[in-house]
């Protein structure tokens, strides 16, 4: 289970999520600055392990359940803590945690009755600009007067909630779609095949 580099590097983002809600209880430049570099680590790492996965042919059931919830520990746990520090809007990260959850719901469903849902390519845009947001707000104001990483920030986590609903709603209409057909097994027209939500 956990003899694999990817089982492991997807292990390893899962403990780093409690010391990145550590350094906001630390009031320090530098700690906001660690908490930045360490969901950087965190968020490359999501994507390594899953580029070892498939390369290597590495793939197991333990990584398949375990990737999807360390991104959305990673993700929900972070924005939370941005907004009850006042350092994130709440209406971008309360549609980026929901949409989180209906999507987590809505392919827990497709999985049992064995219909892949695969990601779009502009949930792959989605994902990148929310995780640039997200670092950039990690920071805030504890960057250099000439680097407006908290304004930058603040109007990526809205880019990053926008794009949530438009591909959220891709999910659903095709989930939806699949679930009005009687259940028959059909490809999702939808969506592309890649590897990240």
């Amino acid at each position: 289970m956990l003899n694999t580099t990817p089982n492991i590097l997807t292990v390893s983002r899962v403990l780093l999520v409690p010391v990145i809600l550590g350094m906001f209880y630390i009031d320090a430049a530098w700690a906001r600055w660690l908490a930045a570099l360490l969901f950087l680590v965190a968020a490359t790492t999501d994507y390594v392990d899953g580029y070892l996965a498939r390369s290597w042919q590495m793939q197991s059931p333990f990584g398949r359940w375990l990737d999807p919830v360390a991104d959305k520990l990673l993700v929900a746990a972070t924005v939370v803590m941005l907004v009850g520090f006042d350092r994130a809007p709440l209406l971008p990260a309360l549609v980026i945690v929901l949409r989180e959850i209906t999507v987590s719901g809505l392919r827990e469903y497709m999985a049992e009755v064995s219909v892949g849902l695969p990601v779009s390519r502009l949930a792959k845009w989605k994902t990148a600009v929310q995780m640039v947001a997200i670092g950039l707000l990690l920071v805030g104001d504890a960057a250099p007067p000439w680097l407006p990483f908290q304004a930058v920030g603040w109007w990526g986590l809205w880019a990053a909630a926008l794009l949530t609903l438009v591909t959220g709603y891709d999910y659903l209409r095709a989930g939806l779609g699949h679930m009005m057909s009687n259940g028959e097994r059909r490809p999702l027209a939808a969506e592309s095949v890649t590897s990240k939500s």
